[in-house]
């Protein structure tokens, strides 16, 4: 009765609504952007093999969807992600209305029959399914490529003329790229505008067809009906039949990598997979997008780095961290036992030796030249608030690529050998506070090794003479670690606080 009273109602049951066909349609579009964003991550790790698959993606993918589509187009009745919505395809007969609600009810199964689509209707599903489409993705791209430059440079862009003595690529080429920029936008907008009369006129139960390109190949998208799902398991629970191909002698069956049994066995059942991939792939990219953003991601790498106890960087040039020093008990056992003061290990130093006992501190040497590096000290973290070229409050910070911060202006008049203290340091004169004495007698110690050993006269450091030829400036480094920075002053980075 319920049947009855739908068909005196008018009701279709199997008519899918506007919103089915357009999530549809959406879900369709969003597997080749997917696909393609895994494929350009994969080729960043392996550009060898892949580099080609990704150049040719748009061939290769309309290759595998056309065979996808024409298996799901004649064992289930409908496109790949139409069966994901439990959508079929079926011819439209050619009577008022193009449906009979009584049979419908009478034989069913005799009316799915008769509505099936034939091996030709399916190759013209597939060329509008694949095939179409194609050359829409192709002929967007060409537009993308050729209408731009045209449009920005207006009158003056005359690199499309033909010349007089142009050959046959010429020619064709000459009128693709006319078409793509005269004729294509036209043709684009019409298709737009009929797909949007159709929806409309479909939306209001004026025609059966939610597309243009469906009222060409006179086919419609219904839902599947009870007679489609038990033909659908009849048709994939029934073993395959066994191909007829002799055996290679007798008692051996064929291979499995034999081109009959992949077509028969294999095939048909990794196809009939997607149906699986299909909703478990949406699950992970949904999670994929819940995950980065929410703060639960966040919270949890900071949970799990709260025990981590990173090792400090290591700097080039900064002194050796010293050794471990006994306890305060065995300094006690110690001195009590070789009758030293208490606290200490050994006899104190006199005191023109604790003087001099200050912890040198070596300049990088230049991998190149074999010659010191001018740097400056590392920051500490009393001055970490301050440059440690000019040693005043940093302004406009700005990194190196060793991740140490200074003003722009200091790092970028180091890094080109122009900054004041370098010249300073170069021309042998004093550094000022702070400007690096350590070094003025490392150079010392470096001009009074190249003397004679022989020679009697006093080692002085010529704090005064020029330093060209014995030390690197510093020209192109790092300031404080005197690692060469690529790119040089287009390699700085500055930072927003």
């Amino acid at each position: 009765m319920g049947s009855l009273s739908s068909i005196q109602s008018g009701l279709d049951e199997q008519k899918p609504s506007l919103f089915e066909l357009l999530s549809e349609q959406q879900l369709s579009a969003l597997i080749p952007p997917s696909i393609r964003y895994l494929l350009v991550l994969a080729t960043q790790r392996y550009p060898r093999y892949l580099l080609r698959v990704l150049n040719s993606f748009d061939e290769l993918y309309a290759l595998v969807m056309l065979v996808i589509e024409r298996y799901y187009l004649r064992t289930y009745g409908g496109g790949f992600t139409e069966n994901f919505y439990g959508l079929k395809r079926e011819r439209v007969l050619r009577v008022k209305g193009g449906d009979l609600p009584r049979t419908q009810l009478v034989a069913p199964t005799q009316l799915r029959e008769a509505l099936k689509l034939s091996n030709g209707d399916v190759w013209k599903n597939v060329a509008v399914m694949v095939g179409i489409p194609y050359i829409k993705r192709k002929l967007d791209e060409a537009y993308g490529i050729h209408a731009p430059q045209a449009a920005l440079l207006g009158p003056s862009y005359r690199r499309d003329v033909l010349p007089p003595d142009a050959t046959l690529r010429q020619r064709l080429l000459f009128y693709y790229k006319w078409f793509i920029k005269n004729i294509y936008p036209s043709i684009n907008a019409a298709y737009y505008f009929s797909l949007l009369a159709f929806n409309l006129a479909y939306l209001f139960s004026n025609t059966v067809y939610s597309s243009p390109l469906l009222w060409l190949i006179q086919t419609r998208i219904r839902r599947l009906s009870a007679a489609d799902h038990h033909a659908i398991a009849l048709t994939t629970e029934a073993p395959p039949k066994a191909p007829r191909t002799p055996a290679v002698r007798p008692g051996q069956s064929n291979s499995i990598f034999h081109p009959s049994v992949l077509a028969y066995s294999i095939l048909p059942r990794i196809l009939s997979s997607l149906r699986l991939v299909l909703p478990a792939s949406i699950f992970a990219l949904k999670f994929l997008e819940w995950w980065h953003a929410s703060d639960f991601a966040r919270q949890l790498s900071r949970k799990a780095a709260e025990g981590l106890d990173l090792p400090p960087p290591v700097i080039a040039g900064l002194p050796a961290k010293p050794l471990q020093e006994p306890s305060s008990v065995e300094k006690t056992a110690n001195s009590v036992s070789l009758g030293y003061p208490p606290g200490t290990t050994s006899a104190p130093p006199p005191a023109s030796t604790t003087l001099s006992m200050k912890p040198k501190i070596r300049p990088p040497i230049s991998s190149h030249s074999h010659l010191p590096i001018l740097t400056v000290p590392a920051p500490t973290p009393a001055t970490s608030d301050l440059c440690p070229i000019c040693l005043d409050p940093i302004v406009t910070p700005t990194a190196s690529q060793t991740g140490h911060v200074f003003c722009y202006t200091c790092i970028f008049k180091w890094v080109d050998g122009s900054h004041d203290r370098q010249i300073a340091w170069m021309e042998g004169a004093g550094g000022g506070e702070g400007w690096g004495e350590d070094h003025d007698s490392q150079a010392g110690e470096a001009n009074n090794s190249q003397a004679d050993g022989d020679s009697n006269e006093p080692k002085t450091n010529n704090i005064n003479v020029s330093r060209e030829g014995k030390w690197e400036s510093g020209k192109g480094r790092c300031a404080v670690t005197g690692r060469r920075l690529l790119g040089g002053v287009d390699g700085l980075r500055r930072i927003i606080v």
